[in-house]
């Protein structure tokens, strides 16, 4: 009896990863702006990883915080890395969620869509509901959008001295292309 229900309920998780239709991220352009009225910051990374299952419309997107280049300067680079991200205490940026809308992505089009879920960044979560665009086709998924982040809102301080230099609101945009994972 035992051995009858092991076998039935290996077939059922098999029956069910079967069912889901994984989608790995295979090209990443994630950039921030931090546009102060004294300087102007920006920089880029295309190091993100992440998974999209079309079936269910869940994803996670990480993004090392570590391979943001292009700064101005190595003194910004220096101090975006270790006064403000602080990224050896958080070497990851993550978003994990849903997609809203009831939409068949195995269909080929264009659509405009919301993901809602967790964004993390310096330790503190935040419930995100980010507008993004969405391209099917032969090639995969591609997905593009941009969003505000409020630096007070992730614990991340400002000094007075560097106020100036410095937004309280950052832009950032991703730029995402999921192709079928190996073995789909």
């Amino acid at each position: 009896m035992r051995s009858l229900f092991l076998a039935s309920t290996f077939f059922l998780c098999v029956c069910a990863f079967a069912q889901r239709q994984l989608y790995a991220l295979k090209k990443s352009d994630v950039s921030f702006l931090s546009d102060a009225p004294m300087e102007r910051i920006a920089a880029g990374n295309r190091s993100a990883s992440g998974i999209l299952d079309i079936k269910d419309r869940d994803f996670a997107v990480r993004i090392p915080l570590r391979a943001f280049s292009g700064f101005n300067s190595p003194l910004q680079q220096e101090h975006f890395q270790e006064n403000y991200v602080e990224s050896k205490v958080w070497p990851n940026a993550l978003f994990e969620g849903r997609i809203i809308e009831a939409t068949d992505l195995s269909v080929p089009g264009k659509y405009s869509l919301r993901a809602k879920g967790r964004f993390t960044l310096h330790g503190i979560a935040r419930e995100r509901i980010i507008p993004c665009d969405v391209v099917v086709s032969r090639e995969g998924m591609r997905v593009t959008g941009s969003f505000d982040v409020l630096l007070a809102d992730h614990g991340i301080r400002i000094p007075r001295v560097v106020q100036q230099k410095l937004a309280a609101t950052v832009k950032v945009k991703v730029d995402l292309l999921f192709e079928p994972a190996p073995g789909k």
